[in-house]
């Protein structure tokens, strides 16, 4: 295996980073000097292909569908001896198309939450190990899972899934209390990017460096923290 050449000496595992801000994030770790482990779903070429061709010493591509067990502990088996200081799982998606629960399909209903919900905390369960004991374990979750600042409605099914992460990620740190590495779950910001659609109020240089620097922020603040991209605590 490839091992860091970066000038930071750090390493992140970032699951999900096929396009949008998973893309992104990958694209500012490099830039930050960071050895970037990514992660696509297929074997479709992607822009993250590009950006690992690119820069062949600081980025490297592994494959998984995080809603196949079997592939999570594969890609667990093929990392066995690397050491990372950053595991961030990105994988997500919405549901299409939008509506109340109650008109929701169960097939949409449970894609959504096997994606959203299910699957992170799995691979989290999988690929802790390959953190280092004071390392950062982050997922990405939405201001849309906050039950107390739900006060408009509507993105049901979306929003649902993301308070079933946070609720799941709670569960985790209750479990690890106790434990060195700081457990984020990290709210971007409602950008322009991805699921965020055109429609968002922010662009991915509003919100993605300032993700990165959040994330960085909290390496030495051990226990679960529901934040936004600025760092600023999110309502459960």
């Amino acid at each position: 295996m490839t091992t860091t050449n970066s000038a930071s000496g750090k390493r992140v595992l970032l699951i999900g980073a096929s396009r949008g801000l998973g893309l992104a994030l990958a694209r500012e770790w490099r830039r930050e000097g960071w050895h970037v482990v990514a992660t696509v779903r297929g074997t479709r070429r992607t822009e993250l292909h590009d950006l690992a061709e690119a820069h062949p010493d600081s980025v490297e591509i592994e494959t998984v569908d995080v809603t196949v067990p079997e592939q999570v502990t594969a890609v667990r088996e093929r990392l066995e001896g690397r050491v990372f200081d950053l595991l961030f799982v990105n994988a997500g998606v919405t549901n299409e198309p939008e509506g109340t629960v109650a008109e929701t399909s169960t097939e949409e209903f449970v894609r959504v939450m096997v994606t959203n919900a299910l699957s992170p905390l799995r691979v989290v369960e999988t690929l802790s190990d390959l953190v280092t004991g004071t390392g950062t374990i982050g997922v990405m979750s939405s201001g849309q899972g906050s039950v107390a600042n739900n006060e408009r409605g509507g993105h049901e099914v979306y929003r649902g899934s993301k308070a079933a992460l946070n609720t799941f990620m709670r569960s985790y740190a209750a479990r690890h209390e106790g434990e060195s590495r700081p457990l984020v779950l990290m709210a971007p910001g409602w950008v322009r990017i991805g699921v965020g659609g055109p429609g968002g109020r922010l662009t991915v240089e509003e919100s993605i460096p300032n993700v990165v620097r959040t994330l960085d922020s909290l390496r030495d603040s051990p226990g679960l923290h529901y934040v936004d991209y600025l760092g600023k605590t999110v309502a459960w």
